[in-house]
């Protein structure tokens, strides 16, 4: 779908111009009942597209992505523009003098940011709701919410008001929005993309494509790959790709024994893997238990994130504030105050044991299999309808672990749930064969096609 797009815009048969008002319209008619959208620059916009109308009727070619409008996460600089992060500490932000470095790969690809999107404060949930600017809903279903963190992206690609929006991951936070909104999404291994600035997270985080096809994600995951200056975890090389197809595929219901999953998610689960081994005729090798067994990673993942995320806007500054975060985040930074250097140290070693398991079970060309998220959905206040809990405790989703090890996680929707929301199956691939990742994820699109929105909705195309 992008690259049609571009094509379109290369050859003149729609103008950058007209992609940036029908996005800017469908942001109007749509945003209201969604909140997906929390900011726009529309004029600016405006302006950047008729300068690239004209780069091209000079004959210039700006990029595989010409004149795509896109949207920001809003926890990315965009020049002119705040970053408010969901957060009232932010809410009266200067405008930022540059911009961050996805947005920045993009605008050098020829796409041409109109807004930013709604995000849970600091990106630290897996539903988007803030006191800020409010609850992101669900295209699909507006009393479910949209997931987090990328959520505001996720909502404003399923419903179709822009064919681009940004994503970061340090916990699942591609993976759980693209999950609930039958979207593709793609949280590369650690290291394929720079990180700019220093993560909150220092080692969790990373910027990843979240599209409605895996095509789409593919070409995303081109532009923004890449290393940056201070980076030293970032690949310093392109990644190989090959055509191949895994050797051998495992499943399992969660990476940490959490019990059992509900029984939605399970016939749903069982169902697609079902069709994996019929429709890529890859036999499917169940694995008893947890995959994870050296510790509990979901508590050793808040653990690291709430004490590095303290440190990082400084405990003072937490302290005095704590009754001005949401309630999510206002609990992670309590947590964070109480995590000692010996806690935080002893996780920190752990991971060396999760990311070995990992790497022992999957060898050069296996893939794990799992349910993207242990639970259909949530209210777009984060409430599990069967648990009466927030989406915070240990077995909400499947999705941490990767971020603890490195692995590249691709969630690809695969059915709906009892609840009429989407079902996300996630692949997870040796570390650095993001390619492999995608190749299950393509073969799978193939055999099981997918609307690129939700009902209701129009796709961004030409």
């Amino acid at each position: 779908m992008l690259a049609a797009l571009a094509s379109a815009v290369r050859e003149r048969r729609v103008s950058a111009t007209e992609l940036v008002q029908e996005a800017l319209q469908r942001i109007e008619r749509h945003n209201p009942a969604l909140n997906a959208v929390v900011s726009l620059r529309a004029e600016e916009a405006r302006d950047d597209a008729r300068a690239l109308d004209e780069r091209i009727a000079r004959g210039e070619d700006p990029g595989p992505l010409a004149g795509v409008p896109f949207l920001v996460k809003d926890m990315e600089d965009v020049a002119g523009m705040r970053t408010t992060f969901g957060s009232l500490l932010f809410a009266d932000a200067p405008p930022a003098t540059r911009d961050g470095l996805i947005p920045r790969r993009l605008r050098a690809a020829g796409a041409i940011p109109i807004g930013k999107t709604n995000l849970p404060e600091f990106a630290f949930a897996g539903f988007t709701d803030n006191r800020l600017f409010g609850p992101t809903r669900n295209p699909w279903n507006v009393e479910w919410s949209a997931g987090g963190s990328s959520g505001g992206s996720a909502a404003a690609l399923a419903a179709g008001m822009v064919p681009v929006a940004t994503a970061t991951d340090g916990g699942g936070s591609i993976r759980i929005p693209s999950a609930l909104c039958g979207l593709v999404g793609l949280k590369p291994t650690n290291g394929v993309i720079g990180r700019e600035p220093i993560p909150d997270w220092i080692d969790l985080s990373t910027f990843g494509p979240i599209a409605s096809t895996v095509a789409d994600v593919r070409l995303l995951l081109e532009v923004e790959s890449g290393p940056v200056p201070g980076d030293p975890t970032a690949l310093p090389y392109p990644l190989e790709t090959r055509p191949d197809l895994p050797r051998r595929a495992f499943a399992a219901q969660r990476f940490v024994d959490y019990g059992p999953l509900p029984e939605g998610v399970r016939a749903s689960f069982q169902s697609a893997l079902a069709r994996v081994e019929l429709d890529l005729g890859l036999p499917v090798e169940p694995l008893g238990g947890g995959v994870l067994r050296s510790g509990d990673s979901g508590a050793d993942w808040l653990t690291m994130c709430a004490a590095e995320h303290v440190h990082h806007l400084g405990a003072g500054l937490v302290r005095a504030n704590l009754e001005r975060f949401s309630e999510p985040f206002r609990a992670r930074m309590e947590r964070g105050l109480a995590v000692g250097i010996d806690e935080y140290l002893a996780v920190r070693r752990r991971r060396f044991d999760y990311v070995r398991e990992l790497d022992l079970l999957l060898g050069e060309d296996a893939v794990l299999l799992l349910p993207t998220l242990g639970y259909e959905g949530w209210r777009p206040d984060g409430v599990i309808p069967e648990t009466g809990r927030e989406a915070r405790r240990e077995g909400y989703s499947n999705t941490r672990e990767t971020n603890l090890t490195g692995h590249p996680s691709l969630s690809v929707p695969a059915g709906i749930s009892p609840n009429g929301l989407p079902f996300g199956l996630q692949i997870v691939g040796p570390r650095f064969r993001d390619d492999l990742v995608l190749n299950v994820g393509a073969a799978w699109e193939a055999a099981n096609p997918w609307p690129p929105v939700a009902p209701g909705f129009e796709p961004f195309e030409v």
